[in-house]
């Protein structure tokens, strides 16, 4: 009874998606984009191409401070959602149609990893529609831990870094289960747009987008107002 309900809210939530965002041509279209992706290379493949990397790191290795900041500043419902946040992408309609251009996606932690796996970042709306399907395949298959583990070794960091482990140990010459608290809050805020926030671009830019990935903790509930204090009082002291 329980898999039913849960399967007939999956449904339910990507026909108001598509319905919101896509259309139904663009639906069919993005089913198609989403079948001949995994018919090439199966999503499983895929999945055991990343767990091979030498510098693979599990979430059991990764700093609590680490992942709390990902979840935070990324997806803060990701473990409450199946896979789609309607919230966020209601939000982002009403932003993209304000804006009279596509700027703002809702997209989660699970939509993102479907684009990493598979499709180019060009924002259409059809390539939109196959990581819908792709998303709701990866929540059916993989465990919330199992998909923000893929998450963060897949997504790029900057210069040449595609994964937490090499970022890591690019920018902090340590392993990523070495991260420090200062480190780890750093490296969060990295991925939402590397070419401004590497740590090597431009450092100063980078720990004002931590500052944020900080705030966005506390509000989530992983860090009191008196944990913020003191941790940006770490992090200043610090430097």
């Amino acid at each position: 009874m329980m898999r039913g309900k849960r399967i007939a809210r999956w449904v339910f939530a990507f026909a108001c998606t598509v319905m919101a965002g896509c259309g139904f041509s663009l639906a069919g279209e993005g089913y198609g984009l989403y079948k001949n992706a995994v018919q090439t290379v199966s999503l499983e493949e895929k999945v055991n191409e990343i767990r091979s990397r030498e510098s693979f790191t599990s979430l059991e290795e990764m700093p609590e401070t680490y992942v709390q900041a990902v979840v935070s500043v990324e997806d803060h419902r990701f473990y409450e959602h199946f896979g789609l946040d309607l919230i966020a992408i209601g939000r982002a309609l009403v932003n993209d149609i304000k804006a009279g251009r596509y700027v703002e996606g809702g997209s989660t932690i699970t939509q993102q990893l479907a684009k990493n796996l598979y499709f180019s970042q060009e924002k259409t709306m059809n390539r939109k529609a196959a990581e819908v399907f792709l998303a709701l395949e990866l929540e059916r298959n993989y465990t919330k831990d199992e998909i923000l583990e893929l998450y963060v070794n897949s997504i790029y960091f900057g210069d040449g870094y595609y994964n937490v482990g090499e970022a890591s140990e690019g920018y902090f010459g340590k392993p990523a289960a070495k991260m420090n608290d200062y480190e780890c809050t750093l490296l969060a805020g990295v991925p939402n747009a590397p070419s401004k926030y590497a740590p090597s671009k431009n450092l100063a830019l980078a720990e004002k987008r931590q500052k944020k990935v900080i705030s966005r903790m506390e509000a989530c509930g992983y860090l009191t107002k008196e944990d913020t204090t003191l941790m940006s009082a770490e992090l200043v002291a610090m430097n």
